[in-house]
């Protein structure tokens, strides 16, 4: 069915259901006895018995309402509700007996997949998704399209399923291709309160890390990030250490994978006497994916971040967006060579910094080269 035969059969459909009278709401089909012999079964902790259909019938007629009957039974609102809208018979009203034979066939199994027959519903359903509706919108659109009419009903999740589970017997597999997704089998949803590790590797948390460099009382422990050009094809690495504020700029020729990020991150804190090599603290990016290897080469724990927590390396946040002076955003980072990078670092370290009493980063590093 092409879109024009789609829209031409939907238009149709609807100025036929003005004219279509259905059944009162009842849930019968035409020419169904509700009294017709129907095998009565017993119910269930979920299924409502037949007591409690014989105690609705009776609470009923006693003028209680559907909230009342529903804690006198000790269920809910919704579930009298409904078994009331499917199982009251027209001019008969409420009849427990007959409301548990209709509900104990409706229960029979396997019971054949709505739209794996053909009729009404199924080519409306087939007219919507060939004019890339989604199966909420036409589950909402049958209902005010055919308000009278209880067969022409489907919840969206019957119409994915019989998209998606063949063996269902259900709609044309081309029709596949009208779903905005294009997938061709359904994917999974992760429970929120299950985060998968980001890491192959187990990566220690911020909250692991001593005390002592959450205080900044001991130099030589850094906080790490990446700042990247136009389009996240470029990027630049950069470390603060805590203590001094002294910045390091390394250089990513090519790509900033995991793997160039720790080569170049080794070749940095090699450089540094190992007193000043204690930990380095980053954020969750899939460049330190390779962490462990880095820590194996320096001796240097990495420590990660929560998630969406930048001010747990706020002085690295801050050096970043003073680097932005000199690497502004949306540009190409790769056309700056290692002594350009050089340059820029050497600018900030010399900078004289409010939260060192003025000293620059140069003269509180130096000091301490001095010291030991």
């Amino acid at each position: 069915m092409d879109a024009g035969r789609a829209r031409r059969w939907l238009t149709r459909s609807r100025a036929g259901a003005r004219f279509r009278a259905g059944g009162p709401g009842t849930g019968y089909n035409e020419g169904v006895n509700p009294l017709s012999e129907l095998p009565v079964t017993p119910g269930n902790g979920r299924c409502l018995s037949l007591t409690e259909r014989e105690q609705i019938q009776d609470l009923r007629r006693a003028g209680e309402s559907v909230r009342g009957i529903g804690r006198v039974l000790g269920r809910p609102a919704s579930t009298i509700s409904r078994e009331l809208a499917r199982n009251t018979a027209a001019g008969m009203g409420y009849l427990p007996h007959a409301a548990h034979r209709l509900a104990a066939g409706r229960r029979h199994r396997p019971k054949t997949a709505k739209l794996a027959l053909s009729g009404r519903l199924r080519e409306y359903v087939q007219a919507g998704l060939v004019l890339q509706w989604s199966p909420e919108q036409i589950s909402k659109k049958l209902v005010s399209d055919f308000p009278d009419d209880q067969e022409m009903r489907v919840s969206p999740e019957t119409i994915y399923q019989s998209l998606y589970f063949q063996a269902r017997g259900g709609l044309k597999r081309e029709v596949q291709a009208a779903l905005r997704t294009g997938r061709a089998r359904r994917v999974g949803h992760r429970e929120p309160d299950r985060r998968r590790p980001r890491f192959i590797d187990e990566a220690l948390m911020i909250s692991a890390r001593p005390a002592e460099v959450q205080d900044r009382a001991v130099p030589g422990h850094w906080e790490g990030d990446l700042i990247t050009g136009a389009h996240n094809r470029s990027a630049i690495g950069t470390l603060v250490e805590r203590s001094t504020r002294y910045v390091m700029l390394i250089h990513l020729p090519g790509d900033h994978s995991a793997e160039t990020v720790r080569d170049g991150l080794v070749k940095a804190m090699s450089s540094l006497p190992r007193h000043l090599r204690g930990s380095l603290t980053w954020d969750q990016g899939v460049e330190m994916a390779r962490h462990r290897s880095f820590s194996m080469a320096t001796g240097m724990p990495v420590y990660f971040c929560d998630p969406a927590s930048p001010w747990q390396r706020g002085s690295n946040e801050n050096t970043n967006g003073l680097l932005r002076q000199y690497f502004p955003k949306g540009t190409d980072l790769s056309v700056h060579s290692p002594e350009d990078l050089e340059l820029v670092a050497q600018k900030l370290n010399g900078r004289p910094r409010k939260t060192l009493d003025w000293d620059s980063p140069a003269e509180r590093l130096r000091d301490l080269l001095l010291s030991t």
